[in-house]
């Protein structure tokens, strides 16, 4: 099962214990983490991008919406939202091996993103949310078993993911969880 942990400094009070989480969250396991603080200037984020990247010694770090500053900041890659263009589009601006992740809430957006050549999908709300609002109805497992059926790409389950439910969506296909409040309570 693949881990990904998704930040919000603010949620636990300063970026100084955000990386210590990060690192923390790394050595336990953690496979990838999300650099999702969308308040931050590019150079703000520049700099906590490349004190994560310093505190993983296995996870990948990818930055969200930012693939310029994951690019210079030697990120492992960029995660999109779902409205963003296509990941074909970023491809010939960016290294080999270089993670490119869409965010989908929908069967529809699933397809786009894997027809658009990226290498995951965060598919979200499969439940009621932990950490924000979000008037979306969750899909629950039923809506994550058909996701995961409709592409080849990995789908990593995302929104009120527990410790109690990450093996459930395991089990209805998802190759991970993502969360945020899941990697940092």
């Amino acid at each position: 099962m693949i881990r990904y942990h998704i930040t919000d400094r603010r949620a636990l009070g300063s970026t100084s214990a955000l990386i210590g989480r990060i690192a923390r969250n790394d050595a336990e396991g953690v496979d990838l983490v999300q650099v999702r603080e969308k308040d931050l200037q590019a150079r703000e984020l520049c700099a906590l991008v490349a004190e994560a990247l310093r505190a993983c010694r296995r996870a990948r770090v990818v930055v969200n919406t930012r693939v310029d500053v994951a690019l210079a900041c030697g990120a492992h890659g960029a995660h999109l939202p779902a409205d963003s263009p296509p990941a074909s589009v970023w491809r010939p601006l960016t290294p080999p091996g270089f993670l490119i992740g869409v965010s989908c809430h929908n069967l529809a957006e699933l397809k786009a993103a894997e027809a658009g050549g990226a290498d995951y999908a965060l598919f979200a709300p499969v439940f009621k949310p932990l950490s924000k609002e979000d008037a979306r109805e969750p899909h629950g497992l039923a809506g994550l078993r058909a996701a995961c059926a409709a592409v080849r790409i990995p789908v990593y389950a995302l929104s009120g993911i527990t410790v109690e439910n990450a093996q459930l969506c395991v089990e209805a296909g998802a190759a991970g969880v993502a969360g945020i409040t899941l990697f940092q309570s």
